[in-house]
């Protein structure tokens, strides 16, 4: 059963900034998805899930829709915004039950931006800084298949390639 979502969420915790994008956790590594309503961040945080378990990885939802974030320390800690835990939007079905993680530390930020992405994009577009952290960024369309790339990207930029 899902919790009753007509109600305020819940109070920012102290330092924490809350942003449009839905996170989730490969491994230890949290990856974050932005972009505009309707861009397809559910859907591929579902896809790269169930690639990530196909390859016998760990994956799951972190947060879906709403994020919390806060720096500790040199890492960026991702949470959902209560009361958002454990729930995904599936297109067509609505909001829906999902398998999650409380918390991840975000090793990579995806960009979903609607059209093709530079072949060679300069170096500052690989990277982009929240809350005073520098993170790896990669930048894709929102199609079938991205998750691939997200994958071989996470594996790149934490040297697990």
């Amino acid at each position: 059963m899902l919790p009753d979502l007509r109600g305020r969420p819940a109070p920012r915790q102290p330092g924490e900034e809350r942003i449009h994008g839905t996170t989730i956790a490969v491994g230890e590594a949290g990856i974050l998805l932005r972009g505009a309503s309707g861009a397809g961040k559910s859907l591929l945080a579902l896809a790269i899930i169930a690639l990530a378990g196909q390859a016998g990885r760990f994956g799951r939802l972190v947060a879906d829709d709403r994020t919390a974030l806060a720096a500790r320390g040199d890492r960026l800690i991702a949470r959902p915004v209560p009361p958002l835990e454990g729930i995904v939007e599936r297109r067509g079905l609505g909001l829906t039950p999902e398998p999650a993680t409380p918390a991840a530390v975000v090793r990579l930020v995806v960009d979903l931006i609607g059209e093709e992405p530079p072949r060679m994009p300069e170096p500052e577009e690989l990277v982009d800084n929240l809350c005073g952290i520098d993170l790896p960024r990669l930048r894709v369309t929102g199609r079938a298949g991205d998750e691939r790339l997200v994958l071989a990207a996470l594996d790149l930029f934490t040297g697990h390639g």
